[in-house]
This record gives C-alpha cells, sequence and structure tokens, in this order.
C-alpha cells in the first residue's frame, strides 16, 4: 500500500504516526487497566449468583447487571461528577494539559496516571519501532507491548493478570514462531512448557513448605507467555531480571514500614518489564555478560 511504503520510506514521519498512535493506544489501556477488572468481578458475581440459584438459594444472591458495563460502555465521564467526558477532553496527553489535570465540570483532580499511561505507552512503542525497524517484527513487538502494559497496570491495582489478556498474547507467540518471528516454533513451545512449569513447581514447593500460597498462578501464565514469543532459552535471564529489582522492591517496602512481611506484592509488573527489556535487548544485554565473564 502506498501509505506503508510512505512510513518506511520516511523514518520521521514513521516515528511521528508511531507516538501518536502509541497516545492513542495509551489512552485506550487506561480504560482496560480500570474497566476489566470490574467487568471481570461483575462476571464472577453472576456466575456466583447462578450457582447459588442453583443450589436453591437465589434469596442470597442477586446476579448483578452486566449488561451495561463493558470496555465502550458506559461512555467515558468524571467519577466524581458523572460528566460526561467529551471528544475535545478526552485527547491524550493534550487535553490534560490544557485542563490543568482537572474535570472541566467539577474541578476534580484527575489522576496523574492517565497521562503517564499514555506518555509512557507512545515511549515504548516509540523505542520498539526505533529498535525493529519498519518490519513484521516491530508490528508483532507492538502489540505485545501494549499488551504488557495493560497486564501491568491491572495487576499493580488488583494483583490480577486476566486471562482474557494473557492466553491470546501467549497463542499469538506460538503462532508467530511459525514463521518464525523472533524463536521457531520447538524453541517456542518447550519456552510455553518450561515458562509455566518452573513458576507452578516454585508455587508447588513454596506452598508444600509453609502452607502458603507465594504467588498467583497469572505469573505462571505471563512467564509461559514470554517463553512462546522469545523461546525456553531466554526464561533464565527473563526471571533474574525481575526477581533481583523485585526482591529489592519487597526489602524496601518492609525496611520502610510501608508494607509486612505477608503483605503480597504483585509479581507481574517485574516480569512484565523483564519480559519487554528481554525482547528487546535481551540478545546484547546476553552478549556483554558473556564479553565481561570472558565466556565469549
Amino acid at each position: 500500500m502506498a501509505w506503508i511504503d510512505l512510513l518506511t520510506g520516511s523514518p520521521p514521519l514513521l516515528y511521528t504516526t508511531t507516538l501518536l498512535v502509541g497516545l492513542i493506544v495509551g489512552s485506550f489501556l487506561n480504560v482496560v487497566i480500570l474497566r476489566l477488572p470490574r467487568i471481570m468481578e461483575a462476571e464472577w458475581r453472576r456466575e456466583c449468583a447462578e450457582l447459588a440459584a442453583t443450589d436453591g438459594d437465589a434469596d442470597e444472591m442477586t446476579a448483578p447487571d452486566t449488561s451495561t458495563l463493558s470496555l465502550s460502555t458506559p461512555p467515558s465521564h468524571c467519577p466524581a461528577c458523572g460528566h460526561r467526558i467529551r471528544p475535545w477532553e478526552n485527547i491524550p496527553l493534550l487535553s490534560f494539559l490544557l485542563l490543568r489535570g482537572r474535570c472541566s465540570a467539577c474541578g476534580t483532580a484527575v489522576s496523574w496516571r492517565y497521562p503517564l499511561v499514555e506518555a509512557l505507552t507512545a515511549l515504548l512503542s516509540l523505542l520498539v519501532v526505533w529498535h525493529f525497524g519498519p518490519t513484521a517484527q516491530a508490528a508483532a513487538a507492538l502489540i505485545l507491548t501494549w499488551g504488557l502494559i495493560a497486564l501491568a497496570g491491572i495487576d499493580v491495582d488488583t494483583q490480577l493478570l486476566p486471562d482474557s489478556i494473557t492466553l491470546p498474547l501467549l497463542w499469538l507467540g506460538l503462532l508467530l514462531s511459525l514463521v518464525p518471528v523472533f524463536a521457531d516454533s520447538s524453541d517456542a513451545i518447550l519456552g510455553a512448557v518450561a515458562g509455566f512449569l518452573s513458576l507452578w513447581l516454585v508455587f508447588q514447593a513454596y506452598r508444600l513448605l509453609t502452607g502458603k500460597e507465594g504467588m498467583g498462578h497469572g505469573d505462571f501464565k505471563l512467564l509461559a507467555l514470554f517463553g512462546a514469543w522469545m523461546g525456553w532459552q531466554t526464561l533464565p535471564q527473563i526471571v533474574l531480571l525481575s526477581a533481583l529489582p523485585g526482591a529489592v522492591f519487597g526489602i524496601a517496602l518492609i525496611a520502610t514500614g510501608r508494607s509486612g512481611r505477608e503483605t503480597p506484592i504483585p509479581f507481574g509488573p517485574f516480569l512484565a518489564v523483564s519480559g519487554w527489556i528481554n525482547l528487546v535487548w535481551g540478545v546484547d544485554i546476553a552478549s556483554a555478560y558473556l564479553r565481561w565473564s570472558g565466556v565469549g
């Protein structure tokens, strides 16, 4: 197509377009991070109500109305006063700056997370396209990047890693291995299996020793996702790059009194960051380590 040729032939236009698309996607990811957990909770309550009705306890639980809750319905609005966000008030970053971070109707402050997610999505999208160029790898990496931002944001808020995001990305990684884009099929399949089983075994061992659950099942699927995309060889590096910052962060929270030893800390964001870094710079990091250690 002519517009593809135009983008690939003009790096400044390609990067500018990537930034704009990243801002728009980031605005949508804010909606996903906020609403998807609520949609999931409403669905769980509906299923529980149906089960209670089946067991003869219909009076104890009423099924919630989930028909009006989706990623597009109801339209974006101020949570404080209900003011419906008009199109010119919903321009990524720009509207936040022009409105000085406040609702135009009631003046309630808008969370800084919204522009930060938009800016982060645009920046990471630009880094992906700059690194991979106008290639199939860049297109695939953009999809994974956007999914990881949503997963990290949801895990921070709710300690959930929704299957509705994780599993489609896992299957996409396996399908891409048929080309292959990042890893061939054998490495991808082994990576998915090894990624899931490695954390599952740690989970089972920890529960056997302590009688407690040390992590959520979503973490198993997220590491399996990375194995499917990048192959089993990348898993040790991903785990190492996520475990060390995660441990430091947890110790820092305990040391400052912001968290107790029994307080769960979401591991998904650390895995997501580590996996993304490995997607973009994993080969460079491994090569640098081999040179430093004298192995390579």
